[in-house]
């Protein structure tokens, strides 16, 4: 778990925007799951892109979205809901939402609520 402490969210986003766009999904739609999920717009995004924020750093500076915990499933093959360490859950939620939508899942159904 310290690895994921370790780890930038510049590291990162490339690889989610990698992924998405590999299955016909958006660059534009991988940041409104991010906005939904931390309440940054795209300008403290951008701003946490480029000073290379930990996770921990950054999910600091989000405010989670109130309808997170009904992010369920299984991310590396544990359920993101039986998470104890709240910054690895706010990663798994992360993951998973990319992963939903990876998977053509409808943008309305990745963003519950």
């Amino acid at each position: 778990m310290s690895r994921i402490r370790a780890m930038t969210f510049a590291s990162v986003y490339p690889m989610y925007v990698a992924k998405l766009e590999r299955k016909g999904r958006t660059e534009t739609e991988l940041r409104e799951v991010i906005r939904w999920l931390t309440g940054l717009d795209d300008a403290a995004i951008d701003a946490e892109l480029a000073s290379e924020s930990t996770f921990p750093d950054f999910f600091g500076a989000a405010t989670l979205n109130e309808n997170a915990s009904l992010i369920t499933g299984s991310i590396c093959g544990v359920k993101v809901q039986e998470i104890e360490d709240p910054l690895v859950q706010q990663v798994r939620y992360l993951d998973k939402l990319v992963d939903e939508l990876a998977k053509g899942r409808p943008m309305e159904k990745v963003l519950r609520g």
